[in-house]
C-alpha cells in the first residue's frame, strides 16, 4: 500500500472510531445487510435501511461514501445512512473498490453498478424506483458529481466502457463537502494532489485530470443539487464555484454554508450523529429532496 493511503486510512479510522463510539442501530430502523451488487463479495456489497412501520413505497437515497478515494466502507457510514432513513427514506449504503488496490475508474464502475442494483431491486425493499436521490461527501461528493455527469452528458458518458442505468438521472443530489475541480500541485501539504497519485493510474496526466474534473462536464441537464460546506471545511472553497456554474446553467440548486455554535465545524461534520448541527444539515438536505417527490 502506498504510504499516503496508509496514513489516511489510519488517521481517518482513528478519528471515526472516536466519533462513532457507542452508536447502535436505532430501534425504529429495519436493516438488510451484506447484499451483493456485483461479483466481488469483498468490495461490491451494500446494506439497505428503512424506517419500521412506514407506509411503503418510500423515496430512495443512495449514499456514495467519502474517504479520500482510499478509505471508507458501508460499515463506517451505517450510522449516517440510518439517520437519513429515519427521515422517511429507503437508504442504500454501498462499499466500493478503493485505491491504491483498485485505481480509477474502478470506484466509478462500482457506483454505476450500485445504482443499477437500486433501479432493479429497490422495490423489493419498499423503495420507489421513480424517486432515487443520492448523497456523497468529500471524495464521495466528487464521485457523485462525476456520476451525475455520466447520467446527463452523453459525450462524457461515452468516454467510459461502463455506464449508469439506461435513462437514469438522480431525482436530486446532495453534494456535501466535496471536491469538484481537481488539480495536481507541488504543494507538499495538498492532500488531494497526493491522493491522486494513488487514485489515478498515470498519476494525473492531462486526460485523467479532465476525466476526474466535475465542473467542465456539467450541463443544464445536471440534477437538482443541494451543495453543502461549512466554516471549518478544508474544501470550503470548492462549493461556491460549483454553485455559480449551476446558476449560470439555470440548474435548480441550493448552497448551504454551516457554522458551528461553539467552534468551527469540521469537514463532513454532517456524518457526526452526536452533533446538533449535523441534524440541522441533514434535515435541510432531506427537506430539499422531498420537494421533488
Amino acid at each position: 500500500m502506498h504510504e499516503m493511503a496508509y496514513m489516511v486510512r489510519k488517521t481517518f479510522h482513528e478519528g471515526d472510531e472516536i466519533r462513532d463510539a457507542g452508536l447502535t442501530t436505532p430501534d425504529d430502523i429495519e436493516r438488510f445487510d451484506d447484499i451483493a451488487y456485483g461479483p466481488d463479495t469483498t468490495w461490491q456489497m451494500l446494506d439497505v435501511y428503512r424506517p419500521k412501520g412506514a407506509a411503503l413505497p418510500l423515496p430512495v437515497i443512495v449514499s456514495v461514501h467519502g474517504g479520500g478515494w482510499v478509505y471508507g466502507d458501508k460499515e463506517r457510514y451505517q450510522w449516517y445512512c440510518m439517520s437519513l432513513a429515519q427521515r422517511g427514506f429507503v437508504v442504500v449504503n454501498f462499499t466500493y473498490r478503493l485505491a491504491p488496490e483498485f485505481q480509477f475508474p474502478a470506484s466509478m464502475e462500482d457506483t454505476c453498478a450500485a445504482f443499477q442494483w437500486t433501479v432493479d431491486h429497490i422495490a423489493e425493499y419498499g423503495g420507489d424506483a421513480e424517486h432515487v436521490f443520492a448523497v456523497g461527501d468529500s471524495a464521495g461528493g466528487h464521485m457523485l458529481g462525476l456520476f451525475s455527469n455520466m447520467c446527463t452528458n452523453p459525450l462524457y458518458r461515452a468516454r467510459f466502457d461502463f455506464a449508469p442505468p439506461e435513462g437514469f438521472v438522480p431525482t436530486a443530489v446532495g453534494l456535501n463537502c466535496g471536491a469538484y475541480e481537481i488539480a495536481i500541485t507541488d504543494d507538499p501539504d495538498d492532500l488531494t494532489s497526493m491522493l491522486m497519485a494513488d487514485y489515478l493510474p498515470n498519476g494525473g496526466d492531462e486526460e485523467e485530470l479532465d476525466l476526474v474534473n466535475v465542473a467542465p462536464h456539467v450541463t443544464a441537464a445536471f440534477p437538482p443539487a443541494f451543495i453543502m460546506t461549512c466554516d471549518g471545511d478544508f474544501l470550503h472553497d470548492a462549493a461556491e464555484p460549483l454553485s455559480k456554474l449551476l446558476r449560470k446553467l439555470e440548474v435548480t440548486h441550493e448552497l448551504h454554508v454551516y457554522g458551528g455554535i461553539k467552534e468551527p465545524l469540521g469537514h463532513v461534520f454532517h456524518c457526526n450523529m452526536k452533533l446538533e448541527e449535523a441534524a440541522w444539515c441533514n434535515d435541510d438536505e432531506c427537506r430539499f429532496f422531498k420537494r421533488f417527490v
